[in-house]
């Protein structure tokens, strides 16, 4: 059973890559793919459901293993990639950039989804390292696709500073590998994520603590926090829409997923205070370098980019509060997936009506685009922590467990900056909502397939904002205890 579900996971994107290298069957490769991630999404949600009822992890050999956590993250990959094989170019465009070569998209989105689905599921964190500097390469090549000068910039911008990152992250875990070989640890099982934390104990305290700050700003620098963030705004603005609903949607949570499965190893060599301390730095200093930009955007794609930015704080922030806290951040970004992949859909059919980024230049989006701009205002409004979308729960949950985890005023800080980016965001939305649209601008929109499947993400954010069923609630606390016994 085990194998079975692990080839539903990913089976259906690998297919799909090697019908999008056929040449001339487009269209064959963009069915294939749409098809195709429901099959790994039900195969995700499978494994998430078996684990939240208390049963062991899945084994596959020594190579492949999840868990609660895990399951978790790779429903959330394989739900924000079913979203754009349904709505990226070649099935169903949403902009421009849509209007580029949808084989090459259907291509590298493949191959991006199975590095971030290889990277959440494999026992091994050498292997993990290894999936997330080829994710770094997949979704870099699709940035440029709809070939504008800045694209190909931001593309390059990404690449590079991803790829020191990643190197820092290499170092750390060698760093890691030869304290652990130290230890007498197996060579053959050296970098198995239960090995590793059994032998733990052992680690050197002075090694541990300098792996794990070449870990946090190695992977800190894909999960987009600060001052290693500033690749994430032009590369999530210029990306085509279903890409940056990825980016931003999972991708910043997978690399946050690689840096906390090294803490868990940490606290069990070192306890929990050194590494809690640099997470609540680097949490706080992000929540507010994502905040003050949030004020002074004047390009809605670079405002959503930003919001990214915020909310990794903020979890990196709870990852740091107990046990509490990580359940409150886990919840926090299912939201965060689900609201941040629909307002970068809903961008990008923006886009496609206004034809510019800019916030002054899509005024009257209400009287341009109906219902698309009432996705928007949804998807922005449970960005900024409204009820009834979950953000709002989540966040005070983690506003709870920061006040008890013992930090008063720091948490009072996190709740000021929060009221700044609720400010900031709904001062935006309000200038694109109203007003006059643009001459030249079509009036008018109706409901279509793209736009009822948009609505099922804010559907899921109201239903997990007013009652988090007992299973899910159940998922979280078992991941939770994965990353703090």
């Amino acid at each position: 059973m085990d194998t079975f579900l692990f080839a539903a996971l990913l089976g259906p994107p690998i297919v799909s890559t090697a019908l999008a290298l056929v040449p001339r069957r487009p269209q064959l490769a963009s069915w294939a793919h749409a098809l195709g991630m429901p099959v790994s999404l039900a195969a995700a949600i499978a494994m998430a459901w078996r684990l939240s009822g208390g049963g062991p992890a899945l084994d596959l050999g020594s190579l492949w293993r999840v868990d609660a956590f895990s399951a978790l993250l790779a429903t959330l990959v394989a739900g924000t990639s079913t979203l754009a094989a349904w709505l990226g170019p070649g099935f169903q465009a949403v902009d421009d950039g849509a209007r580029a070569d949808g084989r090459t998209f259907r291509i590298y989105v493949n191959l991006f989804t199975i590095t971030m689905l290889a990277a959440v599921t494999t026992n091994n964190l050498g292997v993990m390292w290894v999936a997330i500097e080829a994710s770094t390469v997949a979704s870099a090549l699709l940035i440029p696709l709809g070939r504008r000068r800045a694209a190909v910039e931001a593309s390059w911008r990404y690449l590079l500073i991803g790829s020191v990152g990643i190197a820092l992250a290499f170092t750390g875990t060698v760093l890691a590998f030869v304290d652990f070989a130290s230890t007498g640890l197996n060579a053959d099982v050296a970098l198995n994520w239960p090995a590793l934390l059994a032998a733990a104990p052992a680690l050197h305290p002075e090694v541990a603590q300098l792996a794990f700050v070449f870990l946090l700003v190695g992977f800190g620098t894909k999960a987009g926090l600060a001052p290693m963030h500033t690749w994430l705004p032009d590369a999530h603005a210029e990306a085509p829409a279903p890409l940056s609903a990825m980016m931003s949607g999972v991708m910043l949570a997978v690399a946050l997923y690689a840096l906390v499965r090294w803490k868990a190893i940490i606290d069990a060599a070192l306890g929990y205070g050194f590494t809690d301390t640099v997470m609540i730095l680097a949490g706080l200093t992000t929540l507010a370098i994502g905040t003050v930009s949030l004020v002074i955007q004047r390009d809605y794609k670079h405002l959503l980019a930003y919001s990214s930015i915020e909310h990794t704080g903020l979890a990196c922030f709870g990852m740091a509060m107990g046990p509490a806290g990580i359940f409150a951040a886990l919840l926090h970004l299912t939201g965060h997936a689900l609201a941040k992949s629909t307002a970068f859909l809903l961008s990008g059919r923006v886009l496609d009506r206004y034809r510019t980024h800019a916030i002054a230049g899509t005024a009257g989006l209400l009287q341009a685009l109906p219902v698309t701009g009432g996705l928007f205002t949804a998807s922005v409004l449970a960005l900024a922590g409204l009820p009834p979308f979950s953000l709002f729960l989540s966040e005070i949950l983690l506003i709870r467990a920061g006040w008890l985890a013992g930090h008063p005023f720091l948490t009072g800080g996190v709740v000021v900056l929060l009221l700044v980016a609720f400010g900031s965001l709904l001062h935006h939305l309000h200038r694109m909502l109203f007003g006059e649209a643009a001459p030249g601008v079509v009036l008018g929109e109706g409901w279509t397939i793209p736009t009822m499947l948009l609505a099922l993400p804010l559907a899921g954010l109201a239903w997990l904002g007013v009652s988090i069923p007992s299973s899910f609630s159940s998922l979280l606390a078992r991941a939770a205890e994965v990353l703090h016994p």
